[in-house]
């Protein structure tokens, strides 16, 4: 049933994106290019995203436990760091870059075009390189932890 679900919940996402244009990097990339062909339009995608998100988490949490699991895994931490920082940099500027998030390119991998394919090749290898980065940084780390003792 689990696995139905997923399936269901990754169709009706996809169903959105592509309906909402974010499945094309033109209408993304519009919406920055505010001096040209400015599109306003994702304005609108982001605020009824938003406005869904919040009525859904509200009535969501507001259950005892969600229907296919034992309990609800939210983050535990609020804290701004670095990682969650420059994360968001990156993002933010890969996406203006690209005028693809990781959302909006799966959806459009069906299309077979070449954009969406080096965006998700690029996708998978800043993953394994951002992997790799925190490795090194966890070594350093527990290296200075011994040496401090």
């Amino acid at each position: 049933m689990r696995l139905v679900a997923s399936y269901l919940i990754g169709l009706i996402f996809g169903i959105g994106i592509s309906i909402s244009g974010m499945a094309n990097p033109a209408k993304v990339l519009n919406f920055f290019d505010v001096a040209g062909a400015w599109d306003p339009s994702l304005i609108l995608v982001m605020g009824g995203a938003l406005v869904v998100t919040f009525i859904g988490y509200r009535m969501i949490l507001s259950r005892p436990a969600p229907v296919l699991e034992t309990k609800f895994h939210l983050p535990e931490s609020t804290h701004l760091d670095s990682r969650l920082i420059g994360g968001a940099a990156v993002f933010g500027v890969g996406w203006g870059i690209a005028g693809f998030c990781p959302g909006g390119a799966l959806p459009a991998l069906g299309t077979g075009r070449f954009e969406v394919m080096a965006f998700a090749a690029a996708l998978i290898a800043g993953i394994f390189v951002a992997k790799g980065l925190m490795a090194l940084s966890g070594a350093r780390a527990a290296r200075l932890l011994r040496s401090e003792s």
